[in-house]
Protein backbone atom coordinates (compact mmCIF):
# COMPACT_ATOMS: atom_id res chain seq x y z
CA UNK A 1 0.00 0.00 0.00
CA UNK A 2 1.23 3.71 -0.47
CA UNK A 3 3.15 5.26 2.09
CA UNK A 4 1.27 7.91 3.75
CA UNK A 5 3.12 11.02 4.38
CA UNK A 6 1.86 11.79 7.71
CA UNK A 7 4.02 9.27 8.97
CA UNK A 8 7.04 11.64 8.36
CA UNK A 9 8.29 12.00 12.21
CA UNK A 10 11.12 13.59 13.60
CA UNK A 11 13.68 11.29 14.76
CA UNK A 12 15.77 11.54 18.13
CA UNK A 13 19.64 12.65 16.87
CA UNK A 14 18.87 14.88 14.38
CA UNK A 15 20.98 18.00 15.80
CA UNK A 16 23.97 15.15 15.46
CA UNK A 17 23.27 14.23 12.29
CA UNK A 18 23.77 17.76 11.10
CA UNK A 19 26.40 18.88 13.06
CA UNK A 20 28.25 15.72 11.21
CA UNK A 21 26.81 16.68 7.80
CA UNK A 22 27.77 20.32 8.09
CA UNK A 23 31.04 19.07 8.95
CA UNK A 24 31.14 17.39 5.79
CA UNK A 25 30.36 20.24 3.74
CA UNK A 26 33.37 22.15 5.35
CA UNK A 27 35.90 19.53 4.62
CA UNK A 28 34.54 19.48 0.79
CA UNK A 29 35.03 23.26 0.48
CA UNK A 30 38.50 23.36 1.55
CA UNK A 31 37.65 24.46 5.61
CA UNK A 32 39.24 22.98 8.53
CA UNK A 33 36.97 21.54 11.04
CA UNK A 34 37.45 20.59 14.58
CA UNK A 35 37.04 17.17 16.42
CA UNK A 36 36.83 16.23 19.61
CA UNK A 37 35.80 14.24 22.53
CA UNK A 38 35.46 15.05 25.92
CA UNK A 39 38.42 17.15 27.24
CA UNK A 40 40.72 16.72 24.09
CA UNK A 41 40.34 18.26 20.46
CA UNK A 42 41.69 18.29 17.19
CA UNK A 43 41.37 20.41 14.29
CA UNK A 44 41.51 18.59 10.78
CA UNK A 45 41.90 19.34 7.29
CA UNK A 46 40.79 16.81 4.09
CA UNK A 47 43.94 16.32 2.41
CA UNK A 48 42.47 16.42 -1.01
CA UNK A 49 40.80 19.83 -0.60
CA UNK A 50 43.81 21.57 1.36
CA UNK A 51 45.02 24.51 1.01
CA UNK A 52 47.52 26.92 1.69
CA UNK A 53 45.26 29.17 3.58
CA UNK A 54 43.94 26.42 5.21
CA UNK A 55 47.14 24.74 6.50
CA UNK A 56 48.16 27.87 8.01
CA UNK A 57 45.41 27.91 9.42
CA UNK A 58 45.59 24.79 11.22
CA UNK A 59 49.09 24.90 12.13
CA UNK A 60 48.61 28.45 14.09
CA UNK A 61 45.76 26.73 15.90
CA UNK A 62 47.37 23.18 16.72
CA UNK A 63 50.96 25.70 17.36
CA UNK A 64 52.95 24.48 14.86
CA UNK A 65 52.37 20.66 15.15
CA UNK A 66 50.70 18.86 12.38
CA UNK A 67 50.51 15.01 11.15
CA UNK A 68 49.14 13.61 7.97
CA UNK A 69 47.12 10.70 8.94
CA UNK A 70 46.64 8.19 6.27
CA UNK A 71 44.62 4.73 6.59
CA UNK A 72 47.57 1.47 6.99
CA UNK A 73 46.19 0.35 3.09
CA UNK A 74 47.48 3.80 1.72
CA UNK A 75 50.53 4.18 3.99
CA UNK A 76 51.34 0.36 2.65
CA UNK A 77 51.15 1.20 -1.08
CA UNK A 78 53.06 4.14 -0.62
CA UNK A 79 55.58 1.66 0.80
CA UNK A 80 55.54 3.49 4.02
CA UNK A 81 54.83 0.41 6.21
CA UNK A 82 54.91 -3.47 5.08
CA UNK A 83 51.69 -4.93 3.46
CA UNK A 84 48.77 -3.83 5.00
CA UNK A 85 46.17 -6.64 3.71
CA UNK A 86 45.61 -7.79 6.84
CA UNK A 87 45.74 -4.61 8.55
CA UNK A 88 42.00 -4.26 10.76
CA UNK A 89 39.18 -1.86 8.91
CA UNK A 90 40.52 1.54 10.43
CA UNK A 91 44.18 0.87 11.26
CA UNK A 92 46.18 4.37 10.25
CA UNK A 93 49.43 5.44 9.65
CA UNK A 94 50.41 8.85 10.96
CA UNK A 95 53.07 11.28 8.98
CA UNK A 96 54.79 14.44 10.59
CA UNK A 97 54.32 16.86 8.74
CA UNK A 98 57.03 20.23 8.88
CA UNK A 99 55.64 23.76 8.64
CA UNK A 100 56.88 24.16 5.30
CA UNK A 101 54.31 21.40 3.71
CA UNK A 102 52.73 22.37 0.35
CA UNK A 103 48.99 21.77 -0.03
CA UNK A 104 49.89 19.81 -3.18
CA UNK A 105 52.53 17.93 -1.44
CA UNK A 106 49.85 16.38 0.94
CA UNK A 107 47.38 15.73 -1.76
CA UNK A 108 49.72 13.38 -3.71
CA UNK A 109 50.46 11.81 -0.83
CA UNK A 110 47.03 10.98 -0.36
CA UNK A 111 45.62 9.91 -4.19
CA UNK A 112 47.57 6.91 -5.69
CA UNK A 113 46.06 8.56 -8.78
CA UNK A 114 48.63 11.14 -9.01
CA UNK A 115 52.22 10.71 -9.78
CA UNK A 116 54.32 11.47 -6.38
CA UNK A 117 57.55 12.41 -8.79
CA UNK A 118 58.29 15.96 -7.20
CA UNK A 119 57.32 15.33 -3.67
CA UNK A 120 60.37 15.13 -1.36
CA UNK A 121 61.29 11.51 -0.52
CA UNK A 122 61.50 12.97 3.29
CA UNK A 123 57.72 13.17 3.25
CA UNK A 124 57.91 9.45 2.54
CA UNK A 125 59.03 8.24 4.87
CA UNK A 126 58.86 10.10 8.11
CA UNK A 127 56.25 7.88 9.92
CA UNK A 128 55.57 9.14 13.77
CA UNK A 129 54.66 7.03 16.66
CA UNK A 130 51.40 9.30 16.45
CA UNK A 131 50.50 9.70 20.12
CA UNK A 132 47.40 11.63 20.93
CA UNK A 133 46.77 12.21 16.97
CA UNK A 134 47.09 8.60 16.33
CA UNK A 135 43.73 8.49 18.76
CA UNK A 136 41.79 11.36 17.06
CA UNK A 137 42.71 10.00 13.12
CA UNK A 138 40.83 7.22 12.22
CA UNK A 139 37.27 9.45 13.13
CA UNK A 140 39.17 11.91 11.07
CA UNK A 141 39.40 9.83 8.63
CA UNK A 142 35.95 8.28 8.53
CA UNK A 143 34.59 11.88 8.36
CA UNK A 144 36.53 12.08 5.12
CA UNK A 145 34.97 8.99 3.96
CA UNK A 146 31.56 10.18 4.98
CA UNK A 147 32.91 13.34 2.45
CA UNK A 148 33.35 11.08 -0.40
CA UNK A 149 36.59 12.25 -0.62
CA UNK A 150 40.12 10.36 -0.29
CA UNK A 151 41.01 8.86 3.25
CA UNK A 152 43.39 11.48 3.88
CA UNK A 153 43.82 13.86 6.87
CA UNK A 154 45.70 16.47 8.11
CA UNK A 155 45.28 16.82 11.91
CA UNK A 156 46.68 18.80 14.54
CA UNK A 157 46.14 18.51 18.56
CA UNK A 158 44.73 21.65 19.93
CA UNK A 159 46.26 22.42 23.09
CA UNK A 160 44.70 21.46 26.29
CA UNK A 161 43.61 25.01 27.34
CA UNK A 162 41.89 25.04 23.48
CA UNK A 163 40.55 22.17 23.61
CA UNK A 164 38.94 21.94 26.81
CA UNK A 165 36.53 25.10 25.37
CA UNK A 166 36.44 23.43 22.08
CA UNK A 167 32.46 24.95 21.60
CA UNK A 168 33.83 28.76 22.70
CA UNK A 169 36.80 28.05 19.97
CA UNK A 170 34.87 26.86 17.28
CA UNK A 171 32.54 29.79 17.95
CA UNK A 172 35.40 32.58 18.40
CA UNK A 173 37.21 31.14 14.98
CA UNK A 174 34.12 30.83 12.93
CA UNK A 175 34.77 26.83 12.97
CA UNK A 176 32.38 23.86 13.00
CA UNK A 177 33.07 21.33 15.50
CA UNK A 178 31.60 17.94 15.82
CA UNK A 179 32.27 14.98 18.27
CA UNK A 180 34.31 11.59 17.86
CA UNK A 181 30.55 9.57 18.44
CA UNK A 182 28.44 11.87 16.58
CA UNK A 183 31.07 10.64 13.76
CA UNK A 184 30.88 7.33 14.86
CA UNK A 185 27.28 7.20 15.02
CA UNK A 186 26.52 9.32 11.63
CA UNK A 187 25.83 6.37 9.19
CA UNK A 188 23.76 4.17 11.54
CA UNK A 189 21.74 7.55 12.99
CA UNK A 190 21.34 8.25 9.50
CA UNK A 191 19.82 4.83 8.21
CA UNK A 192 17.20 5.05 11.19
CA UNK A 193 16.20 8.42 10.51
CA UNK A 194 14.88 7.98 7.00
CA UNK A 195 11.36 8.92 6.34
CA UNK A 196 9.38 8.55 3.34
CA UNK A 197 9.40 12.30 2.03
CA UNK A 198 7.78 11.69 -1.18
CA UNK A 199 5.85 9.38 -3.96
CA UNK A 200 4.77 8.49 -7.74
CA UNK A 201 3.59 6.27 -10.07
CA UNK A 202 6.31 5.90 -12.90
CA UNK A 203 5.60 3.66 -15.25
CA UNK A 204 8.82 1.84 -16.91
CA UNK A 205 9.60 0.18 -19.89
CA UNK A 206 8.86 -3.36 -19.22
CA UNK A 207 7.51 -2.53 -15.82
CA UNK A 208 4.49 -0.15 -16.45
CA UNK A 209 2.32 -0.74 -12.81
CA UNK A 210 5.47 0.97 -10.93
CA UNK A 211 5.48 3.34 -8.30
CA UNK A 212 8.47 5.26 -6.72
CA UNK A 213 9.01 6.23 -3.25
CA UNK A 214 12.01 8.42 -2.16
CA UNK A 215 13.25 8.61 1.58
CA UNK A 216 15.47 11.01 2.75
CA UNK A 217 17.23 11.02 6.16
CA UNK A 218 16.50 14.13 8.77
CA UNK A 219 19.76 16.05 8.22
CA UNK A 220 18.56 16.47 4.42
CA UNK A 221 21.21 14.32 3.14
CA UNK A 222 20.63 12.67 -0.11
CA UNK A 223 17.92 10.48 -0.66
CA UNK A 224 17.32 6.53 -1.44
CA UNK A 225 14.60 5.13 -3.57
CA UNK A 226 11.93 2.48 -3.53
CA UNK A 227 10.57 1.27 -7.08
CA UNK A 228 7.26 -0.88 -6.10
CA UNK A 229 6.72 -2.53 -8.98
CA UNK A 230 2.84 -4.43 -8.63
CA UNK A 231 1.13 -4.47 -5.66
CA UNK A 232 3.91 -6.93 -3.51
CA UNK A 233 1.40 -8.97 -0.43
CA UNK A 234 2.60 -7.64 3.11
CA UNK A 235 1.97 -11.31 4.24
CA UNK A 236 4.96 -12.82 2.27
CA UNK A 237 8.53 -12.46 1.49
CA UNK A 238 9.20 -9.90 -1.24
CA UNK A 239 11.11 -10.29 -4.11
CA UNK A 240 13.34 -7.79 -3.64
CA UNK A 241 16.56 -6.17 -5.48
CA UNK A 242 18.99 -3.66 -3.80
CA UNK A 243 21.38 -2.08 -6.45
CA UNK A 244 23.53 0.31 -5.83
CA UNK A 245 23.39 3.39 -7.84
CA UNK A 246 26.16 3.29 -10.67
CA UNK A 247 25.95 6.67 -12.79
CA UNK A 248 27.93 5.03 -15.63
CA UNK A 249 26.69 1.80 -15.58
CA UNK A 250 22.79 2.85 -15.08
CA UNK A 251 22.92 5.62 -16.79
CA UNK A 252 26.08 5.63 -19.80
CA UNK A 253 26.06 2.19 -20.19
CA UNK A 254 29.54 1.17 -19.89
CA UNK A 255 30.96 -1.65 -20.41
CA UNK A 256 33.43 -2.13 -17.50
CA UNK A 257 30.72 -3.68 -15.29
CA UNK A 258 27.13 -5.34 -15.03
CA UNK A 259 25.04 -2.80 -13.28
CA UNK A 260 23.11 -1.95 -16.36
CA UNK A 261 22.27 -5.61 -17.42
CA UNK A 262 21.18 -6.23 -13.77
CA UNK A 263 19.17 -2.85 -13.12
CA UNK A 264 17.35 -3.41 -16.20
CA UNK A 265 17.21 -7.14 -15.84
CA UNK A 266 16.02 -7.09 -12.53
CA UNK A 267 12.99 -4.57 -13.20
CA UNK A 268 11.97 -6.87 -15.88
CA UNK A 269 12.41 -10.34 -13.75
CA UNK A 270 10.12 -8.65 -10.70
CA UNK A 271 7.58 -7.52 -13.53
CA UNK A 272 7.58 -11.27 -14.83
CA UNK A 273 6.79 -12.69 -11.47
CA UNK A 274 4.26 -10.11 -10.66
CA UNK A 275 5.34 -7.87 -7.75
CA UNK A 276 8.63 -6.91 -6.14
CA UNK A 277 10.67 -3.88 -5.16
CA UNK A 278 14.06 -2.82 -6.34
CA UNK A 279 15.56 -1.02 -3.67
CA UNK A 280 18.33 2.62 -5.80
CA UNK A 281 20.72 2.97 -3.35
CA UNK A 282 23.08 5.91 -3.16
CA UNK A 283 26.12 3.69 -2.54
CA UNK A 284 27.82 4.31 -5.73
CA UNK A 285 31.26 2.86 -6.47
CA UNK A 286 30.50 0.27 -3.56
CA UNK A 287 30.30 3.15 -1.01
CA UNK A 288 33.11 5.17 -2.00
CA UNK A 289 31.50 7.72 -4.21
CA UNK A 290 31.45 8.63 -8.17
CA UNK A 291 34.59 10.70 -7.89
CA UNK A 292 36.68 7.60 -6.30
CA UNK A 293 35.21 5.09 -8.44
CA UNK A 294 37.07 6.83 -11.29
CA UNK A 295 40.08 7.21 -9.47
CA UNK A 296 39.79 3.46 -8.91
CA UNK A 297 39.27 2.69 -12.85
CA UNK A 298 42.71 4.55 -13.66
CA UNK A 299 44.26 2.12 -11.02
CA UNK A 300 42.82 -0.78 -12.55
CA UNK A 301 43.78 0.81 -15.91
CA UNK A 302 47.05 0.07 -14.43
CA UNK A 303 46.91 -3.40 -13.59
CA UNK A 304 44.73 -3.31 -9.90
CA UNK A 305 41.40 -5.34 -10.24
CA UNK A 306 38.85 -3.75 -8.17
CA UNK A 307 39.62 -4.99 -4.68
CA UNK A 308 43.53 -3.57 -5.09
CA UNK A 309 42.40 -0.28 -6.35
CA UNK A 310 40.42 0.63 -3.75
CA UNK A 311 42.72 0.06 -1.03
CA UNK A 312 45.44 1.36 -2.57
CA UNK A 313 42.73 4.69 -2.33
CA UNK A 314 42.52 3.84 1.43
CA UNK A 315 39.17 2.89 1.51
CA UNK A 316 38.25 -1.24 2.29
CA UNK A 317 37.40 -3.21 -0.25
CA UNK A 318 33.56 -2.24 0.32
CA UNK A 319 32.35 0.76 2.20
CA UNK A 320 28.58 -0.15 1.61
CA UNK A 321 26.18 -0.63 4.28
CA UNK A 322 22.76 -2.63 4.40
CA UNK A 323 20.72 -0.91 7.45
CA UNK A 324 19.17 2.01 4.74
CA UNK A 325 18.10 -0.75 2.93
CA UNK A 326 16.32 -2.52 5.98
CA UNK A 327 15.14 0.21 6.94
CA UNK A 328 12.75 1.11 4.20
CA UNK A 329 11.87 -2.65 3.94
CA UNK A 330 10.75 -2.25 7.72
CA UNK A 331 8.85 1.14 6.53
CA UNK A 332 7.43 -0.32 3.36
CA UNK A 333 5.96 -3.35 5.21
CA UNK A 334 8.28 -5.92 4.01
CA UNK A 335 10.18 -7.72 6.93
CA UNK A 336 10.94 -11.02 4.54
CA UNK A 337 12.60 -10.83 0.88
CA UNK A 338 13.77 -13.10 -1.74
CA UNK A 339 16.79 -11.67 -2.78
CA UNK A 340 18.17 -11.32 -6.22
CA UNK A 341 21.48 -10.86 -5.15
CA UNK A 342 25.11 -13.06 -6.25
CA UNK A 343 26.80 -11.73 -3.58
CA UNK A 344 26.48 -13.45 -0.36
CA UNK A 345 27.66 -10.11 1.93
CA UNK A 346 24.01 -8.31 0.36
CA UNK A 347 22.57 -11.64 2.24
CA UNK A 348 24.37 -11.46 5.79
CA UNK A 349 24.05 -7.49 5.61
CA UNK A 350 20.31 -7.64 5.44
CA UNK A 351 20.30 -10.56 8.36
CA UNK A 352 22.23 -8.27 10.77
CA UNK A 353 20.14 -5.33 10.03
CA UNK A 354 17.23 -7.85 11.13
CA UNK A 355 15.67 -8.48 7.67
CA UNK A 356 14.47 -12.46 6.67
CA UNK A 357 16.13 -13.27 3.75
CA UNK A 358 14.12 -16.59 2.54
CA UNK A 359 15.39 -17.08 -0.69
CA UNK A 360 18.89 -16.30 -2.35
CA UNK A 361 17.70 -15.61 -6.15
CA UNK A 362 20.47 -15.75 -8.64
CA UNK A 363 20.88 -12.94 -10.93
CA UNK A 364 23.58 -13.55 -13.07
CA UNK A 365 23.98 -11.66 -16.95
CA UNK A 366 26.62 -12.76 -19.70
CA UNK A 367 30.32 -11.06 -19.40
CA UNK A 368 31.71 -9.20 -21.72
CA UNK A 369 35.43 -8.65 -23.09
CA UNK A 370 35.34 -5.39 -20.85
CA UNK A 371 34.10 -6.42 -17.61
CA UNK A 372 35.37 -10.24 -17.67
CA UNK A 373 38.19 -9.59 -15.22
CA UNK A 374 35.94 -7.39 -12.92
CA UNK A 375 33.00 -10.27 -13.15
CA UNK A 376 36.43 -12.81 -12.51
CA UNK A 377 37.67 -10.65 -9.27
CA UNK A 378 33.72 -10.58 -7.90
CA UNK A 379 33.57 -14.31 -7.57
CA UNK A 380 37.16 -14.88 -6.43
CA UNK A 381 37.61 -11.93 -4.14
CA UNK A 382 34.84 -11.13 -3.05
CA UNK A 383 32.69 -14.78 -3.18
CA UNK A 384 30.22 -13.71 -5.65
CA UNK A 385 28.07 -16.75 -7.05
CA UNK A 386 28.04 -17.22 -10.42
Amino acid sequence: MPISLAQIHRPPGRQALVAVDRAIAELRRGAPVILGDGAAATVVLAAETAERDGLGRLFALCGGTVSLGLTARRAAALGLIGQAGSAPSGSVAILAVGAAAEADELRRLADPAVDLAGVPAAYRFRLSAGGDIAAYAPAAIDLAKLARLLPAVVIGMLPQARASERQALAAAEDLLSVSVGEVAGYETLAARSLTPVSEARVPLAGAESARIVAFRPSDGGIEHLAIVIGEPPVDRPVLTRLHSACFTGDFLGSLRCDCGDQLQGAIAEIARQGSGLLLYLAQEGRGIGLVNKLRAYRLQDRGADTVEANLQLGFDADERIYLPAAEMLRQLGFPAVRLMTNNPEKVAGLARSGIEVVERVAHVFPANRHNESYLETKATRFGHMF
